[in-house]
């Protein structure tokens, strides 16, 4: 699926924004005379921390909208014999998942891929690519289909929304421990006295360092929750049409990734880019390989 974010990215902007805030403002409630007060800081980090998980979770779906070029369906006027089959699977998928129709989309792309999105199971957005709708027949389709539907019944968004959010506290906390830490003992602050500039700017720069270090708890919850709804898509359109649409993937990978890097975490396939690539903690999707590999240890049909 797909690198990091737009949800991690909206998240990490939201982020250091909420951080400026915690430091303007909030210094005067976690700094005493004799220095941070660790339990205020830490009720106040987790507030803030929230903040940008949130705010990418509710914005989600019109993100999603917006970076893909997503066209939505609609249900009462569908424009071809491929829309009109779409509506069907998802709409036959998700009563067997047990949630309400999501909203149907194309984005225009040659690569094979598909999304969903949106801030809770009943709310939600699946949307594929028109490369793949051209070359993949209609079990693979539905395979693919049906892992989206997986990420949404196994709310993935919000589940992924409350981790971010609890990475999120302890990195603005972390960083203003290390900021005060900083700031007393390499630029000479007495005790009781205000935090000065160096502070602040030391706290800014560690909200973004730390930020990008813990995003590898992020993309470990990412791979973990491919297995799930690799799982689920077999569970819902049969094993061998999951391992067929993930094997039909891996033979398209060496295309270049036309998906935007804003909504790599939320796709079918993570396609390979072209550049620098990541290491594997911060990978969001494992590999083909080991998805293949262990839906062939699942006892389904």
């Amino acid at each position: 699926m797909m690198r990091i974010g737009l949800f991690l990215l909206t998240n990490l902007a939201v982020l250091v924004v909420a951080g400026l805030i915690l430091s303007i403002l909030g210094v005067g409630s976690y700094h005493g005379a004799g220095g941070l007060k660790l339990g205020n800081l830490m009720v106040i980090c987790l507030v803030f921390g929230m903040v940008g998980s949130l705010i990418s979770l509710f914005m989600s779906k019109w993100m999603a909208l917006k970076t893909t070029g997503t066209e939505l369906i609609d249900p009462n006027a569908p424009r071809s014999q491929a829309e009109v089959w779409l509506l069907q699977e998802v709409a036959q998928l998700s009563q067997r998942a047990g949630i309400q129709m999501p909203d149907v989309g194309i984005f225009p792309s040659y690569q094979s891929n598909a999304f969903a999105t949106g801030w809770n199971k009943n709310d939600a957005l699946v949307s594929v690519s028109t490369g793949l709708l051209e070359r993949m027949n209609k079990d693979e389709l539905r395979a693919v289909l049906a892992h989206e539907i997986g990420h949404v019944a196994n709310g993935d968004m919000v589940t992924l929304s409350l981790i971010q959010g609890v990475v999120n506290a302890f990195v603005m906390f972390f960083a203003r421990v290390a900021g005060d830490f900083i700031d007393r003992n390499v630029f000479g602050r007495e005790e009781g006295e205000a935090p000065g500039i160096a502070y602040f700017v030391i706290s800014m720069v560690l909200d973004i360092v730390f930020g990008i270090l813990a995003s590898a708890i992020v993309m470990w919850f990412s791979r973990h929750r491919e297995y799930r709804a690799d799982e689920a898509g077999a569970q819902l359109a049969g094993k061998e049409a999951m391992i067929s649409a993930l094997l039909r993937l891996q033979a398209e990978s060496e295309m270049p990734d036309q998906m935007p890097k804003e909504m790599k975490a939320f796709a079918i396939a993570e396609g390979k880019e072209q550049g620098f690539s990541l290491a594997a903690l911060f990978q969001t999707h494992p590999s083909i390989e080991q998805r293949v590999a262990a839906l062939r240890q699942l006892n389904l049909p």
